[in-house]
Order: C-alpha cells, then structure tokens, then sequence
C-alpha cells in the first residue's frame, strides 16, 4: 500500500510539473503577443504622423504651384505687343490655337515653368546677366549663339518666268521664278529661318538654335510678287508667284517660316490678277504677311519740295489702306528709290492727311549690306540697310555674294530662346541693354 501511494504521488507530482511548465510558456508566449502588438501600434501611430505631415505639406506645396502659375498667367494676359497686330497672326497662319498644351521640355517640365524657375534663380530682373545659368539647354561651345550678330534684311522687286535682258534692263531687279526656289532651298539648308519685320524691330526673334534669322521684303506690289487666279469659282494664290512659291515652300519645311512685308503703292497697279485690290491685300494678311507704306504714287520723295505734297503720298496711301482693310495701319516705310528726304524726313516719318495720321517705326532704304542686331547701339530703326536679292545678272553686294563672303562670327546666331538674349562677352560693348526690355541677358566666355 504504502508503495502505491508513493508511485501514485510521484506520478501526481509529475503531471502538477508539466502543467506548471505549459502555463509558464503560454505566460511568456502572451507576453511576447502583447509587445508585438504594442510595437505595432506604435509603429502605426509614427507612420500615420509622419504620412499626415508628407500630405499637408504636399497640399501646401500645390496650392502654392497654382498661385504662382495664376500669377504668372494673369502677368502674362496683360503684355502688350509692339504695334499693329499681335502674335495671333502668327498662331492662325501655324495651327497653334490657344487651347493648345504649354510646350513641354525633355524632363517633362513645361517651358514657361522652367523659364519661370530659371527667372527666379537668377533674381528675376530684367536685362541681369547671366554669367553662369543654372541649367544650360544649349552647347554653347557647339551652337556659340552671338545674337549681336548681323540680320540680312532682302530686297525683292520683279518675278518672272523667263527674261531677255535689254539695253535699258539688264535684270538687276528680277528673278526669275525657278531661282526664286533654289535659293529658297539654299537658304533653308545653310540654317537661314524667316522671321517678320516687325519680330525684327522689336526684337522678337524666334528661330531654332543654331539657325540665322532673315527678313524678306518685296517693294512695288508687282503681280510676280503675288496675284490670285480663279480655280473651280474661288480665289486662290497664283502658285507661279514668290507668295506661291513660299506657300508651296512652307508645306514642305513649316520650320523655315512664311514671312514678309510688302511695301506697296495703291495709287498703282498692285497685285494685279483676279480679285479686287482689297481681296488681295487681305489674302496677304490673313496669312501674316505685312504691308508697308511706299506712297501713293511712288514718288521720288527728293523731288517734293512741300510737307503737304508729301503727307498727301504717304498719309494719302495710308488713308487708301483704311479704305480697302479698315483698320489696318502699316507701320513700315520703303524708301521710293532709295532715296530719302533731307529736308522734310520729320513728315517721312509722321504726319497727317485728311484727317488720318501716319507713323513709320521702321524706314528701309535700297539695301547693299545687311542690317544689324534690333539690340546695336548703333542700330537705327528710320535708316535700316538691306541686301538687294540675286538677279537675273550677279552683282556685287547682292544676297549670293553675301552668302558666299559674310563670316558666320558676324552674323546673328539664335541661341532658340525668344526670351533670353545670348552673346560672348567680347560682344558686350556692342548692345544697348535698355533695348533687351523684358529679356533674360545670358552673356559666356
């Protein structure tokens, strides 16, 4: 008995033993459940802290995105153009309507907001120079941008399909209609982009990197400049004439531009062909070509002896202009001849006829050199030169003699940024910095 009891003890004490052991593991095992689940909630609080912090932040940053791309817009929406009308003409003629997206750069980054951030690291002020910019998008070193550099301004007159040159016309002012297109595609594939008078004056030059800005203009309103012909009962461009010929041109190359001003006398015969005067000049401005003042009559303005006569030619034909385009006011001035008033320039220049006044911010005289920079001290706007086109007959200073003999240090190179003016600092002596007005000066070695 006493032996059973004994073994009945032993085995009693031995399961009180392995109980004791379970319930000590399951203490320590609810134990270990109850730091993990207090690590947890911890780790969860922190997490949710940190991740309300990141939105707020996030939040503020955009709101303050959206005020300052406001800002920008509404600073944006009340810049004025030069004179006449606005870069509109510009939109219409390429397809680039305001519903249109920003232009977007290689990282995703639209241009103005760029352009923006780059304004305000280098201390936003206009004409500051910009020695070292932040994030240069061109190689200097490869495109050496020097847009203190030369503009040719071309001189075109008469067009023709063939020509016999005479005693009294040896073709000096007229081309022919297959040379008008081979020097369209010589210009184009020496970098040459078109750009219009008034971008020019006012120092609104947009072409790619790299390329050389250039301005056609066409004087006396002849009908191979431009005239329509009647297709299938419309009106159409003539496309044996330069405006054609661009406009064929363009299609192909949009890049290479569709500009000019033509400079004419609508006492005369103008454009002569299908439609009426005032058909014709608007076809012309309708796809952003310019018109300019060459007076009435084309008169030799050194044989006027009266400011009467003379703002009777140049007021009279602005005041014919109204009459076919109401509203349209030319701001330009070619030179009859080349010849230019000594006396009476002051009426050349502004004046009055019949109650319709005149300015000319821009008077051309017969070319032989090409004009300079809109930002030269020496630049001035009432005696700019321009290059005489080729001939049927080479001649010397002509647009192929400077093809072949201008140095390309010397002409204009774009650095592709209409806002931001580049130059080599060897260069800085040449600019008037009050011209730049609202653009970016960047100035390298």
């Amino acid at each position: 008995m006493t032996k059973m009891r004994k073994k009945t003890m032993v085995k009693k004490t031995t399961r009180i033993t392995k109980a004791a052991k379970i319930a000590k593991i399951k203490r320590i095992i609810s134990i270990i459940l109850v730091i993990i689940f207090l690590a947890s909630s911890i780790a969860w609080i922190g997490y949710a802290c940190v991740n309300r912090g990141t939105k707020g932040n996030k939040e503020n940053k955009d709101s303050m995105d959206k005020k300052g791309n406001k800002e920008n817009k509404d600073s944006e929406d009340i810049s004025d153009g030069l004179v006449g009308q606005n870069n509109s003409e510009n939109n219409s003629r390429n397809g680039e309507g305001s519903g249109e997206g920003k232009e977007v750069g290689e990282n995703g980054e639209s241009i103005e907001s760029r352009e923006s951030s780059r304004e305000k690291e280098e201390g936003g002020k206009h004409g500051e120079i910009a020695t070292e910019p932040s994030q240069p998008e061109i190689d200097l070193e490869k495109i050496k941008p020097n847009e203190a550099g030369k503009i040719m301004v071309v001189m075109f007159h008469n067009f023709v399909e063939t020509f016999t040159p005479t005693k009294y016309d040896k073709g000096e002012y007229t081309t022919t209609f297959q040379a008008f297109e081979e020097l369209l595609h010589n210009l184009y594939d020496k970098g040459y982009r078109l750009i219009s008078l008034k971008d020019y004056i006012g120092n609104n030059i947009s072409v790619p990197a790299g390329c050389i800005p250039m301005v056609f203009t066409f004087d006396d309103g002849t009908q191979g400049q431009f005239n329509l012909v009647e297709e299938d009962g419309e009106l159409k461009v003539n496309k044996r004439s330069a405006v054609g010929i661009m406009e064929e041109f363009y299609s192909k190359y949009p890049d290479f531009g569709l500009e000019g001003t033509f400079f004419v006398n609508l006492g005369l015969s103008t454009f002569s062909g299908k439609g009426t005067l005032s058909e014709r000049l608007k076809y012309l401005i309708d796809k952003g070509f310019e018109i300019g003042n060459h007076t009435l009559n084309h008169i030799n303005l050194t044989d006027v002896k009266s400011s009467d006569k003379l703002m009777q030619e140049i007021g009279g034909n602005q005041k014919k202009m109204y009459e076919l385009v109401p509203e349209y006011k030319m701001f330009s001035f070619s030179l009859p001849y080349g010849a230019p008033s000594k006396e009476l320039m002051e009426y050349v220049i502004s004046g009055e006829y019949e109650g319709v006044e005149y300015e000319n911010l821009v008077i051309l005289e017969v070319g032989w050199d090409p004009a300079l920079s809109p930002v030269s001290k020496k630049l001035d706007l009432l005696s700019v030169h321009r290059v005489r086109s080729p001939g049927i007959n080479p001649e010397k200073f002509d647009l192929y003699w400077w093809l072949e003999n201008i140095s390309r240090e010397d002409e204009y190179i774009s650095d592709g940024n209409p806002d931001i003016f580049t130059i080599q600092e060897s260069k800085m002596d040449s600019i008037d910095t009050a011209k730049l007005k609202d653009k970016q000066l960047s100035v390298y070695d």
